[in-house]
């Protein structure tokens, strides 16, 4: 694959994007929320740069990550509620090998039959069902506000 056939590479070198698809945006790192969860909060990592494991990660980006999973963790606790993050790498998905992680808030009344790796149910519901666009961009905004001043 080459990075113009990867979405998140694409999506990375857009000039303008809205809120929702740079929480978070560094050198290294862009943070999206998912667009196709119905689940709020449920965000995605993406490195800048293509990669499709965690070893082709530079030392500087290996180094960024971990900071920013715990910011937006405790962030995600503020805004959503959450009592713990779940944070799952595959990058198995047709069209999606582009190295991402997902950070998924859990709260304390998940259904049983959602917890664990579980939770990817909230990616298989119909798309009406989805979190709309202007929440998405909302919760973005919120996000970025209860992140720790560096």
């Amino acid at each position: 694959m080459n990075t113009t056939d990867c979405f998140a590479c694409t999506q990375t070198a857009a000039a303008a994007l809205p809120d929702r698809e740079q929480v978070v945006r560094t050198e290294h790192w862009r943070v999206a929320h998912a667009f196709d969860s119905a689940l709020a909060g449920w965000l995605v990592f993406l490195p800048t740069r293509h990669v499709t494991s965690f070893a082709e990660l530079t030392e500087a980006a290996a180094a960024e990550v971990g900071p920013m999973l715990l910011g937006l963790s405790r962030a995600l606790q503020k805004v959503v509620g959450c009592v713990k993050t779940y944070q799952m790498m595959f990058a198995e998905a047709e069209g999606f090998s582009h190295l991402h992680i997902h950070l998924v808030p859990r709260a304390a009344d998940l259904a049983p039959e959602l917890i664990g790796p579980n939770v990817f149910g909230y990616l298989k519901h119909p798309r009406e069902e989805w979190v709309p666009t202007e929440r998405m961009d909302e919760l973005a905004r919120e996000l970025r506000a209860a992140l720790p001043e560096e």
